[in-house]
């Protein structure tokens, strides 16, 4: 009979030829680790210690086709060698931002903490996922500890939380948990049943409020912006006339999201008298700390959120103002029902038995909308184990110290001026080049201003020498933010930051 598969012996022959391969790791673990040593060496040269290197630049700017070009990013069919390899890391390294260097004062990320550093490395090592136990038992109880640590610093001796994918995704399971509270029935019937809800929040709240409120399905027209003073802190009085306005249209108002540190100007909200309000009006009272939280490490400033214990629930992001690296962001709830795993539960049995040989409250994974969740709390808690509470107060108390220092240096110069007095470590100020001193009443003064932040920035990224932020805010033209916190600047740093906005701008 013939043969009806006329190539199964070839391909017997060819898995015979093959079958040792077959019995070995598609990994070389000699080779791998080499590559993974000259990694690291390329890390600690060029991130490490130039990216931290005041005479290094802190960008290296290309234009995007240029980049392209440079960094070949095409991803083919065959792999290329290790030399090859290590310059690609390398050109990563060169051409990436050096956020760690004591002159990047662009974002509330900056420079770098040796032993959280340590920590991410080591739960990249590790990859595991933090739902269960089983696969999570270190980071289990880790997490639960580092969370007891935060809670006790906001004033809480009991509560829950966890740890979330950034600030952001916080504030929105602070709304959906405060949601789920009023109307359990959401979880199973949807939004179908529900009366129109409203959130309160200020208009220098953080951006991903209205997000949250669009894909939860509340509605950005139903976010109600309350009026803030000059400081930009939300104003208690205008909270409780616009509740009252809300329930008499009909609505349910049922969150307040208040802001510990806002990003633009660094405002704290009254969270005392805004606590009065929600008691009055039995609303839910989130307060997102995510960039302020960290004040309460410092006996000499957390006075700033004066009556966070009063909150149900607060966002902080430790990889902020503490250095603990991106991410590390904590939703901390003063609830002792178990609302977090009630609200967001879908008891997979595949993962969740409850007929586990261990405690299965261990089991945190159905606290959680995702499923796959980083271990983020080991870089906070080795960082914690190796400062203590005093170095991180020390930390936080550095920063003020600099931002006053900033602060006086730049009265005593012609050109910078300040939008108002810091309450925190955002230093938002104008710089007024000669040629538009002395013409504040002119008709086209603030379109011309509005022109110098935008020009300086551009210039010292293409030289390299800082990186600062600039924005508008309401109906003041483009200003400078610069934020001070990085245990690695020091004061000459904020000396060259002023000689060098005026170097970059005298001449427009």
């Amino acid at each position: 009979m013939a043969n009806m598969f006329p190539f199964s012996s070839d391909r017997q022959t060819k898995e015979a030829a093959n079958l040792h391969e077959l019995n070995e790791p598609l990994t070389d673990h000699s080779e791998g680790q080499l590559f993974l040593n000259e990694t690291f060496k390329i890390i600690m040269e060029e991130v490490l210690r130039k990216g931290t290197d005041v005479k290094e630049k802190v960008c290296e700017w290309k234009e995007p086709e240029e980049l392209t070009l440079l960094l070949d990013l095409e991803l083919r069919a065959t792999g290329e060698p290790q030399h090859k390899l290590l310059q690609r890391v390398k050109d990563v390294a060169k051409y990436s931002i050096k956020t760690s260097h004591p002159r990047f004062f662009n974002q509330q990320f900056a420079g770098v903490d040796y032993h959280s550093l340590a920590g991410r490395f080591l739960t990249e090592s590790l990859n595991t996922n933090l739902f269960t136990y089983e696969v999570a038992p270190v980071f289990v109880l880790m997490e639960t500890e580092v969370l007891r640590g935060l809670r006790q610093l906001v004033g809480w001796t009991e509560g829950d939380g966890i740890f979330c994918p950034g600030g952001s995704t916080s504030n929105m399971y602070a709304m959906n948990l405060a949601r789920y509270r009023l109307f359990p029935d959401v979880k199973s019937q949807g939004l179908w049943g529900l009366p129109r809800l409203t959130i309160f929040t200020s208009p220098e709240s953080h951006y991903s409020v209205k997000k949250g409120a669009a894909y939860l399905g509340i509605g950005t027209d139903n976010v109600i912006l309350v009026k803030v003073d000059d400081g930009g802190r939300m104003r208690p009085d205008d909270l409780d006339e616009k509740i009252k306005l809300a329930k008499s249209q009909g609505s349910v108002p049922f969150l307040v999201s208040c802001t510990s540190g806002t990003t633009v100007q660094g405002a704290f909200d009254p969270l005392d008298r805004i606590a009065d309000v929600c008691e009055k009006h039995e609303l839910w009272m989130h307060v997102d700390a995510a960039w302020g939280g960290s004040v309460l490490f410092s006996k000499q400033h957390r006075h700033l959120m004066k009556g966070v214990d009063r909150a149900n629930s607060v966002a902080w992001n430790p990889h902020k103002m503490l250095v603990a690296g991106l991410q590390c962001s904590a939703l901390l709830l003063k609830d002792t029902t178990n609302l977090l795993k009630q609200c967001h539960s879908a008891n997979a049995t595949y993962l969740f038995q409850q007929d586990k040989f261990y405690d299965v409250n261990l089991d945190v994974g159905d606290k959680s909308v995702q499923c796959s969740r980083k271990v983020d709390c080991l870089k906070l808690w080795l960082m914690w184990k190796a400062v203590g509470s005093d170095g991180l107060e020390e930390r936080v108390d550095k920063a003020f110290i600099h931002v006053r220092y900033l602060v006086e240096q730049m009265k005593k110069r012609e050109g910078f001026h300040l939008l108002g007095e810091p309450e925190f470590v955002n230093v938002c100020f104008w710089y007024i080049p000669p040629s538009l001193r002395g013409k504040e009443g002119t008709a086209d003064y603030q379109d011309r201003l509005a022109k110098v932040a935008p020009v300086i920035k551009e210039r010292m990224m293409k030289q390299g020498t800082m990186m600062v932020g600039y924005q508008p805010l309401g109906n003041r033209v483009n200003f400078f933010r610069v934020i001070v916190f990085s245990p690695l600047v020091s004061q000459r740093d904020l000396d060259f930051f002023l000689n060098e906005i005026e170097r970059l701008g005298n001449d427009l």
